[in-house]
């Protein structure tokens, strides 16, 4: 996990789990391709629709950058070539994978429906489909995509359906109807590195940069923008709004712009603390746009929540990136226990702080752990604990305090830290027993809100 929170967590505005939930369980409809609206046999598909006039400067050319915060691996569809590629980033980013593909039977990017084109841009494999389908027409496996995404949305493109498939037989260059045709066995062999979430570039033509050059500018300078969104996220600033194009965000999916607007200000006058971990972030370059990924985990009391999030930027008229539209998707398995991870060390920090400053009877480091409204052992607010731990601490000092067998865990109200402590004062009284501390996330720290505490062995 990154070194800082990077941001905020409240309930997200347009995540519908239960769809997300229904598609895992394969109980949400099966998606039709493009593919049904005319027979694939048909000599006549080719022309049976017009596809609106198109230049070659209209389609895509790609020289994939460089860089560190590219994804692992990623799908890289070459038109021009008919070409599927498996992209590896290996130190450097290497062809892992290639072979022969079909796409729409028409050149050109795709702009609407039954023009029979592959679309050109970034995108994400949905769902693996292994039944229902024609075997002639898509072999026994397919892949589903998510277009339009949500720029093809603002550039009013429509259709639906674009799937990667199989065969029935050997597939022929540019003979779908806007899909992406692999052969059959070659896709059965790739099917371990294909789940849910892969990217996937489809452009008019390929190329690589040169062994050893790096592209990593833009790219860093988008990576940074995405934890800087995640900080003013989670300082519920009105800057994070900034980050934003209200206009094409209200024409990218089903929420405009005010309305996302006031959700967020409402959680953020209703919550006391909201907090954001984002891991594994990585960035691809559309034709006109960047797409960022990231496992997110965002919290507030009562509240923990984990997505997969991808956020789509494009450049406003004064050539700033502003965020246009995002999407959700399900998140890895392991992201709570990553996240816990991260943020042990933070904790396990402010632990050892407080441990410092009470063994020191320091009282303003000891304050300075603690929330305005904490409660200690009957004791409610600060000011209730400070004047009790003044008094004692001025006739009988701490001398000793140990901590042992530590247990970090989530608590709706933020970090459970339990353990086993032995006190000892400078006359030689003696304590043990066990203390739970329950903490929040406040800015870049945790700060303690209840403290209980159990005599005993």
């Amino acid at each position: 996990m990154p070194s800082e929170p990077a941001t905020v967590g409240e309930p997200e505005a347009g995540f519908d789990a239960g769809a997300q939930a229904g598609i895992e369980a394969g109980t949400a409809p099966v998606p039709t391709p493009e593919a049904a609206l005319v027979p694939e046999g048909d000599p006549k598909a080719a022309t049976s629709m017009a596809p609106p006039a198109q230049t070659i400067g209209d389609t895509w050319h790609l020289t994939i950058p460089e860089h560190e915060n590219s994804p692992v691996r990623f799908l890289a569809i070459d038109k021009a070539s008919q070409t599927f590629f498996l992209m590896e980033r290996r130190s450097p980013l290497r062809k892992a994978v290639e072979l022969p593909c079909a796409t729409g039977q028409v050149a050109g990017d795709k702009y609407r429906e039954g023009d029979l084109r592959t679309p050109e841009g970034v995108y994400f494999i949905q769902r693996k489909l292994t039944s229902g389908l024609d075997y002639q027409l898509y072999g026994d496996i397919a892949y589903t995509l998510n277009f339009p995404n949500p720029v093809d949305r603002i550039e009013g493109k429509t259709g639906y359906g674009i799937w990667i498939h199989g065969r029935g037989g050997k597939i022929v260059p540019m003979e779908t109807r806007g899909c992406v045709a692999l052969n059959t066995p070659d896709l059965h062999g790739l099917s371990s590195n294909l789940g849910r979430g892969t990217p996937v570039i489809i452009a008019q033509k390929i190329a690589w940069p040169p062994d050893g050059q790096s592209h990593s500018g833009e790219a860093n300078a988008i990576i940074a923008m995405v934890r800087e969104w995640a900080k003013a996220w989670q300082n519920k600033s009105d800057t994070f709004f900034s980050f934003y194009s209200p206009q094409k965000y209200s024409r990218s999916g089903g929420e405009s712009f005010e309305a996302f607007k006031a959700n967020k200000e409402r959680l953020f006058a209703r919550m006391p603390w909201i907090q954001v971990v984002l891991d594994d972030i990585t960035a691809l370059p559309g034709p006109d746009y960047w797409v960022t990924a990231f496992d997110q985990v965002y919290r507030a009391p009562g509240i923990t929540s984990a997505v997969r999030k991808r956020l789509y930027w494009q450049k406003d008229p004064k050539g700033v990136w502003r965020i246009v539209g995002q999407e959700y998707d399900q998140p890895p398995s392991d992201l709570e226990q990553r996240y816990m991870a991260h943020v042990t060390g933070s904790v396990s920090e402010a632990l050892s702080l407080w441990q410092a400053a009470w063994e020191r009877a320091d009282l303003d480091g000891y304050a300075a752990l603690y929330l305005p409204g904490a409660h200690q052992q009957g004791r409610n607010g600060l000011k209730a604990v400070m004047a009790h731990k003044q008094a004692l601490w001025a006739d009988n000092p701490p001398a000793r305090v140990e901590l042992s067998d530590r247990r970090i865990a989530l608590h709706p109200k933020g970090i459970e830290v339990a353990f086993r402590q032995v006190y000892e004062s400078s006359n030689g009284y003696t304590d043990t027993g066990t203390k739970t501390l329950i903490l929040e996330p406040h800015g870049e720290q945790w700060l303690i809100s209840a403290e209980y505490w159990r005599k005993g062995n």
